[in-house]
């Protein structure tokens, strides 16, 4: 079944191209993964074998396999990002899952500022780059491992982890 309009309640797939899109203002998987592309340097085929799915107004879920569309769940998969608003937002998740890959928009922080950040706060980390949201990183155990996302701007990085995800380290 197809609709023309967007339903909170229902998990529809991501169209692929432009030229598939039935309801307004609904990415198409060739939207998602260029912008990761674009944004954190990923390469396209790490989303291969993942399926792209919205449910309410642009809250993109990615499923790691395939069911038939629309599907009458309340969840599938994990959330991945936030569309339908100026900036697109990753997720937490998202960059804790994919973000090993990124080459571009990763903050490594320090011990000092990966903790601050961890608890929620902001910080005002040595970064150089773009502006808007960035993958944040931190090095663990000799490897640089995806710990979030922060809104980096006017200096500061604010920590967007999810207030029943914060810890204090």
């Amino acid at each position: 079944m197809t609709r023309r309009e967007n339903d909170g309640q229902v998990l529809d797939r991501l169209p692929a191209t432009a030229d598939e899109r039935v309801v307004e203002g609904r990415a198409t998987r060739r939207e998602v993964v260029g912008w990761w592309v674009d944004r954190f340097g990923l390469e396209p085929a790490t989303f291969d074998g993942h399926t792209f799915w919205e449910k309410g107004a642009g809250k993109v879920w990615a499923f790691a396999a395939d069911v038939g569309s629309p599907a009458d769940v309340e969840a599938l998969g994990m959330t991945f990002l936030r569309t339908r608003q100026e900036h697109w937002k990753p997720t937490t998740d998202a960059v804790q899952r994919f973000g090993r890959g990124a080459t571009r928009n990763v903050v490594v922080l320090d011990d000092a500022d990966a903790r601050a950040f961890l608890r929620g706060e902001t910080t005002d980390p040595d970064w150089d780059g773009d502006w808007g949201y960035l993958a944040v990183a931190h090095e663990i155990a000799g490897d640089v491992e995806p710990v979030g996302v922060g809104l980096y701007l006017h200096g500061e990085l604010r920590s967007q982890m999810p207030k029943g995800r914060r810890r204090e380290l």
